[in-house]
């Protein structure tokens, strides 16, 4: 027997028609390219998406062409979210700070047919463009009287003049909601990226499982600022549960030192930020030295890599700001845990609940996961057990675009797919799951096994550290032994013998590092983090005290 309930699509345009119909007047906010302040509403995004629908029709583009985004997060990003997938042609968010050599390989990959990009991007562009035959149409997304009269572009034209013109009106089509909707490559640490192709249903159920109480919490009281970009597997789905519930978006656009950050917070009273540590880190240094306070923000999603103790005591004891610490990946739409406390763990004494703050969270509903043995066998979920995390759900990848790598996927006995994240994990009682290494980062001394993570986070509460970073390091004796690569804080100074010094009584004995390598700066990757690949590669020649 079948239920007998209407049968709707879950389609991304559903999302911008909602959010015209109930929250038509809440404010779209955009730091633009030129600087200056944009406000916009959920109802001109919406019509302005329509335009867009129409001028990709004048383009005559057909159904799942690509049509790629090289832009910071801002207004006429987010109607492109809607304006692209709405028409069933797929969005593919180009990430600028890859090399141009790469990002041709992924424009060539992906079969692009159309590239709009912000101004800053214009060198870039020209960079790529004469690699990318099978790009037709580029579209710079400025007013006409801002564009540059000799780009080298063919047929450059700006955003405005292509759709400003086109008719508002537009019947968004009945599209099948398995129809991809969305691409986005991964960062690819290894070999040539591969891309997670999202379908409209991917993307609406990670919307509603993102927007819950116990994840990110969105609601139509908030104003929410995404700081992790656009341009990086749809910004967390913030863009899309925030059509969901109508809240007020706030985007940082291009500026994302810690005053500009500071200042929109402040001025567009902003409730909730998302983004990596590395931007909070900057936030935060620029409000200790200038003694500033938040006034209206109450919680931070902070993902992308592990959030350092410091941090979280910074934000919740000196800030009164709830730190929620977020973890998924490219291949998972992103979301896979938040770590929101139980009652059971509001109770705890403030050292208990910053232990459990500092791991990685509870699984939103819709994704599963298990941490397994070599063999494949499932551990226990005793918060000591430790393996490779394995994760399965309806926004999780089943393959990557065009068959790149293989089937991805590990079976269980009952032939269920599982796919292997690349990361070491434990699973307490509770369901708090804790990142302790990806499994290319694990290092293994004498035998036992030692935590990068562990080691960072000790040299990142010393007051003088900015980022540091733990490697392996090949031994005789003990096939590997960790060092801290450590970038000081300007103007502070620690020795070496100081910071070993720092880990006594913080780690055993043994998991202390043999030797601090000081650094200028750390090598970040495209979405912020820390390249220890790079990193080895820069220390190839180093050898441990002693040998």
């Amino acid at each position: 027997m079948l239920g007998q309930m209407q049968s709707q699509p879950l389609l991304i345009s559903s999302l911008i028609t909602h959010a015209e119909r109930h929250h038509g007047s809440t404010e779209i906010v955009s730091r633009r390219v030129e600087g200056d302040i944009h406000r916009s509403t959920w109802g001109q995004v919406s019509r302005r998406a329509r335009q867009v629908a129409n001028a990709l029709d004048s383009l005559h583009l057909a159904f799942g062409d690509r049509v790629a985004t090289l832009a910071w997060n801002g207004y006429r990003h987010l109607e492109l979210y809607f304006g692209v997938s709405g028409t069933g042609r797929v969005l593919h968010t180009l990430n600028p700070r890859l090399h141009p050599e790469q990002l041709a390989w992924i424009v060539n990959h992906a079969d692009d047919r159309a590239i709009c990009f912000d101004m800053s991007f214009l060198p870039l562009v020209q960079a790529v463009a004469g690699k990318c035959p099978g790009v037709k149409h580029w579209i710079a997304l400025c007013d006409a009287d801002k564009l540059p009269a000799d780009s080298g572009l063919p047929g450059l034209v700006s955003y405005e003049a292509w759709m400003g013109s086109q008719s508002e009106k537009y019947l968004w089509p009945d599209l099948d909601e398995n129809s991809a909707s969305s691409m986005c490559y991964t960062s690819g640490t290894t070999g040539n990226p591969k891309a997670a192709l999202y379908s409209h249903r991917s993307t609406l159920l990670h919307a509603y499982g993102a927007a819950l109480p116990d994840a990110l919490g969105c609601s139509a009281r908030d104003s929410i600022l995404p700081v992790v970009p656009m341009f990086h597997v749809n910004a967390w789905g913030l863009p899309y549960s925030a059509a969901a519930v109508g809240c007020k978006l706030v985007f940082p656009g291009p500026a994302m030192d810690g005053k500009s950050v500071y200042e929109l917070i402040e001025s567009e009273k902003v409730s909730m930020a998302a983004g990596v540590p590395t931007v909070w880190q900057m936030l935060l240094g620029h409000m200790q030295q200038n003694n500033l306070r938040f006034s209206t923000m109450k919680r931070t999603v902070i993902g992308g890599s592990a959030c350092p103790p410091a941090m979280i005591n910074a934000f919740n004891d000196t800030y009164g700001v709830e730190v929620l610490h977020a973890w998924g990946m490219t291949e998972m739409s992103p979301l896979g845990t938040v770590c929101t406390l139980k009652n059971a763990q509001l109770v705890l004494p403030a050292e208990e609940q910053l232990k459990v703050r500092l791991k990685q969270g509870r699984a939103v509903y819709g994704v599963d996961m298990k941490i397994v043995d070599e063999s494949g066998n499932e551990l226990p979920w005793d918060g000591k057990a430790y393996g490779d995390l394995l994760v399965r759900g309806p926004w999780i990848i089943a393959s990557y675009f065009k068959g790149e790598g293989g089937d991805p996927l590990r079976y269980d006995d009952a032939g269920k797919g599982w796919f292997p994240t690349g990361d070491v994990a434990t699973i307490d009682a509770d369901g708090f799951m804790q990142i302790t290494d990806r499994s290319k980062d694990v290092i293994k001394s004498g035998g036992e096994w030692i935590s990068s993570i562990d080691v960072e986070n000790i040299a990142m509460a010393h007051p003088a550290v900015a980022m540091a970073a733990c490697v392996g390091m090949k031994h005789p004796k003990w096939d590997e032994r960790p060092i801290v690569v450590v970038m000081k804080k300007p103007g502070a100074e620690v020795t070496r013998e100081e910071l070993l010094a720092f880990y006594e009584g913080k780690i055993a004995k043994w998991q202390v590092p043999d030797d601090v390598v000081f650094v200028d700066a750390i090598p970040l990757g495209a979405t912020g983090k820390m390249q220890k690949m790079t990193l080895r590669q820069q220390l190839k020649d180093y050898v441990l005290p002693g040998l």
